[in-house]
């Protein structure tokens, strides 16, 4: 269970739709701010640090929807985006989408249809925090290595024996494993494969052609 109700920011000039969305979603245990333009929303930009979403449309008096989430891009606002808008067109879809917009649905839209994608949207972002917390915990233990185990960590992960590491840095074998226990020991694990997860999931392992290949198929995929 969610310890704080997540909150639904729906930014849309359509006063009616903007209401009555506001209405369903608070009817549904979410807490709701409504905001009649992006500019309006631009003067106080909704933390990332809460379970969030935003409802934007796409054509508005002003900024327009993806407009507005460009610039969100640009002060670092991570929050989910779903498109509602009665203006929907394939150009637009595909853009928003590829800038990171969790979903695009046209209006009339139906209320189960709504929830889910909110849903759907808070669920990846819940995802998305968790991961940046395990980051940067991993993070914080990598900041304890000494820079000689930070070397030794290095040589490790790309497979260096021990003999190898020691002529590499000029020292004893009996040297380089001691460096080695201290790594493991600072990192909390038992395996030379568990530390090789952790230099891939902290950027210092090369990505292989074939995963750069599927990540570009797939820009939600991790």
């Amino acid at each position: 269970m969610r310890d704080v109700s997540p909150i639904i920011h729906v930014v849309d000039d359509d006063t009616s739709f903007r209401r009555a969305t506001g209405d369903l979603l608070s009817a549904c245990g979410y807490r709701v701010a409504l905001y009649e333009s992006a500019t309006q929303l631009l003067k106080a930009p909704p933390p990332s640090g809460e379970p969030a979403c935003i409802l934007l449309d796409v054509q508005m008096v002003g900024l327009s929807g993806p407009q507005l989430q460009t610039q969100l891009i640009e002060l670092g606002c991570r929050l989910p985006i779903v498109f509602v808008t009665g203006h929907g067109d394939f150009p637009t879809t595909v853009q928003t989408i590829k800038a990171g917009a969790e979903d695009f649905l046209t209006k009339p839209v139906l209320k189960e249809t709504l929830l889910r994608a909110i849903e759907q949207a808070l669920v990846r972002y819940g995802d998305m925090r968790e991961q940046d917390s395990r980051m940067a915990v991993l993070r914080s233990l990598r900041s304890l290595l000494t820079p000689r185990e930070h070397e030794v960590f290095a040589l490790l992960v790309r497979g260096k024996p021990h003999k190898q590491i020691a002529y590499a840095l000029g020292t004893s074998e009996r040297t380089v494993k001691l460096h080695r226990h201290n790594v493991m020991r600072k990192f909390r694990i038992q395996s030379l494969a568990e530390l090789a997860v952790i230099a891939e999931r902290l950027g210092l392992l090369p990505v292989p052609a074939s995963s750069r290949a599927n990540a570009g198929t797939s820009p939600r995929q991790l």
